[in-house]
């Protein structure tokens, strides 16, 4: 409770918490004087909202020689630790875990039964934004990718999107995994339940569209990227 209340008051400053959603989104290191240019702040503010998110354990940082002599500059990136604010504390990871290591012992049946639940979770999390008929039928293609765009980051995937129009490709990439503790213990059942997930999403929106996974952050790669074809 103590951890939680410390990260609650150091996010409820807006300017710190818009600091750390876009740490998220650019998903790379970042300076001091990257901070203070984009936020319009004094560089010596930009280190104070830094440090307060480093204290919280959401940032990480480290020296790097700029090979011109003088002091080291110091660059920040996002922790790899997962945050969870909860009132009162639940242990969602403990439960899922549990979960998912059950279901992964009943072998096929039981990877299978994961996946399809998976992929029903992911249609619904989309088809609830659709309008009340449930038709995608008029909307546009642009319309479509907001909605999964939206529902994307409701998931916690903190998605990019690019649509290549010539090859009638979606490319998606995610730069964080909601289920990356799991994952790093059950890789090949976590990413199956996740590609299902995904696919569920995609199918509540586009007919007859192909999913293929091009990178992993299993495998070392900074995101998770994917290609849809999809017929708009």
């Amino acid at each position: 409770m103590e951890q939680t209340l410390k990260i609650t008051n150091v996010l409820s400053d807006r300017t710190r918490f818009r600091i750390y959603e876009y740490m998220a989104k650019v998903h790379r290191e970042v300076s001091v004087q990257e901070i203070a240019e984009k936020f319009h702040i004094h560089p010596n503010v930009a280190r104070l909202h830094l440090t307060k998110l480093e204290d919280i354990r959401m940032v990480v940082s480290d020296t790097q020689k700029t090979g011109k002599g003088g002091r080291p500059s110091r660059l920040y990136r996002l922790s790899d630790e997962v945050v969870g604010l909860y009132f009162p504390f639940r242990d969602y990871q403990l439960l899922a875990r549990i979960a998912i290591q059950t279901m992964a012992q009943l072998g096929a049946v039981g990877q299978e039964a994961l996946r399809e639940t998976g992929k029903q979770f992911g249609y619904e999390l989309v088809a609830n934004r659709l309008p009340h008929n449930g038709s995608t039928g008029a909307l546009a293609l642009e319309e479509k990718i907001r909605i999964m765009e939206e529902a994307a980051e409701a998931a916690g995937f903190l998605p990019q999107f690019r649509y290549e129009e010539d090859k009638g490709v979606l490319c998606l990439d995610i730069f964080n995994c909601p289920f990356k503790e799991i994952t790093a213990q059950q890789p090949d059942v976590v990413c199956s339940l996740h590609h299902a997930f995904l696919e569920g999403m995609v199918e509540a929106l586009f007919a007859d569209a192909k999913v293929a996974e091009t990178e992993n952050m299993m495998n070392g790669s900074r995101r998770c990227a994917y290609r849809i074809a999809i017929r708009p």
